[in-house]
């Protein structure tokens, strides 16, 4: 890649045993990759994405993974809470990390 050349846009899947066996974490794959597909033109340039499916992807129709899909990528866009350079979480400061209250 010469220099200035702006790299492409990229997603990857991490599909974990928890969502059932070799045979149903590819078919998680397979109906992933079109629905990213059609949706890197709305990232900007360069970006690297990480899609993680959930335990339930595997018993989820199509309009489901589309729906989930496109609420994580607009959640994505709309920013994170966390300021790059405060490190600060994006968790609720009052609670701990399993969600109880100090």
């Amino acid at each position: 890649m010469s220099e200035g050349e702006v790299p492409p846009t990229r997603a990857g899947f991490v599909v974990s045993k928890a969502v059932g066996n070799a045979v149903v974490r590819n078919r998680v794959k397979r109906r992933l990759r079109p629905l990213m597909r059609e949706r890197l033109c709305k990232l900007p340039a360069g970006s690297l994405v990480v899609v993680r499916a959930l335990p339930g992807a595997g018993e989820a129709d199509h309009a489901q993974l589309v729906r989930d899909l496109d609420a994580a990528l607009r959640k994505l866009l709309k920013g994170s809470p966390r300021s790059a350079d405060s490190g600060d979480s994006p968790r609720d400061p009052g609670r701990e990390p399993g969600g109880r209250a100090p």
